[in-house]
């Protein structure tokens, strides 16, 4: 049986994959810090791999004990890392050094698996050409706007560096499903009647869908593809006034439309950030997200993934909505 150590198993998008990974019968070594949150890890059949990627020594420790007893992963999808954080050199310190602290501890203690999935973001290449509206391609210059997307680009380019080592990159663009938290901020302010819009409505945006998501990443593992990087999305191009249409309807909510001007909005999240970093708190609204969220294009070419694995999404944007406002609801989150 494939064993499968997923790192930031904790959080949104880990979740996910280790449910996927019980779903094929594998496996699954959840990569958790010891104070992470563990509700939706609730299986059996999980093992726990706590770990601090910080400290390599200690890693590969923990690595060499789990081999003794289990032997070789025979996948890694390294999903840990941050997208925002009041200290700014923690987007380097995380996303870019830990995963080389991984590597490197996989290499030293004779552990490299079969695959290894490193959790990029459409950050890493920043957004598309606000004129021409043409998706972002491979072969485009990488161009990340915010820490997070540099930091993500530094480490893909440490991976894409390293001929010894089976990788694949995946940089999702927007994920949304059950559980996810920025959206959620959208969700509820059209549940109270609000449509909110920062300088513009027609900023042109691109999803995945957190299922489909998952299930790709499956199927690029159990196929001989490696040492490639992907553009991932369900392939439709939306705006934001459309993604907007799409909530209202299924939260059958009639709005009030308020379009901020984008230089209120950068005073804001410059304000939010600096009275909420003071309590320790990373607000969904800081100074990186107002250059992604005042970025024109993020549409992405995905003929890659259907050429390779040949990807159809089972969710378009009005089926994930409408699963996903379902989930809240039963929550009673909305």
């Amino acid at each position: 049986m494939k064993k499968v150590l997923i790192t930031g198993a904790s959080g949104f998008i880990g979740g996910f994959l280790v449910e996927e990974t019980l779903k094929r019968n594998y496996d699954v070594f959840a990569g958790v810090r010891s104070s992470s949150n563990r509700d939706y890890l609730k299986h059996p059949s999980i093992y726990f791999f706590e770990s601090n990627l910080g400290d390599k020594n200690a890693l590969k420790n923990k690595l060499t004990s789990v081999l003794n007893e289990h032997g070789k992963f025979d996948y890694i999808i390294h999903n840990a890392g941050i997208t925002k954080s009041c200290n700014k050199h923690d987007f380097e310190k995380v996303n870019y050094q830990f995963t080389r602290n991984l590597i490197e501890a996989l290499t030293e203690a004779n552990a490299l698996p079969e695959k290894f999935v490193f959790m990029s973001s459409l950050a890493a290449y920043g957004p598309g050409n606000e004129k021409t509206l043409e998706a972002i391609l491979q072969s485009d210059v990488p161009q990340p706007v915010t820490l997070y997307g540099k930091s993500k680009l530094k480490a893909e380019q440490y991976i894409q560096s390293l001929d010894h080592l089976p990788y694949l990159i995946i940089r999702p663009t927007g994920v949304y499903g059950p559980r996810e938290k920025d959206y959620y901020v959208v969700y509820k302010t059209i549940n109270k009647g609000l449509e909110t819009y920062i300088g513009r409505t027609d900023q042109h945006i691109s999803f995945i869908y957190v299922r489909d998501l998952t299930r790709l990443i499956f199927n690029a593992l159990d196929s001989s593809v490696t040492q490639k990087a992907y553009f991932v999305s369900d392939g439709d191009a939306h705006t934001s006034s459309s993604f907007m249409s799409l909530l209202k309807h299924e939260l059958k909510k009639k709005t009030v439309r308020i379009v901020f001007p984008m230089l209120l909005v950068r005073i804001i999240a410059f304000i939010n950030e600096k009275l909420s970093c003071i309590f320790g708190i990373s607000p969904t609204l800081n100074t990186e997200k107002y250059k992604e969220i005042s970025s024109k294009n993020w549409l992405c070419d995905t003929s890659e993934i259907v050429k390779d694995f040949g990807f159809v999404p089972e969710y378009n944007l009005q089926k994930g909505i409408k699963e996903t406002i379902t989930w809240y609801k039963n929550e009673k989150l909305l």
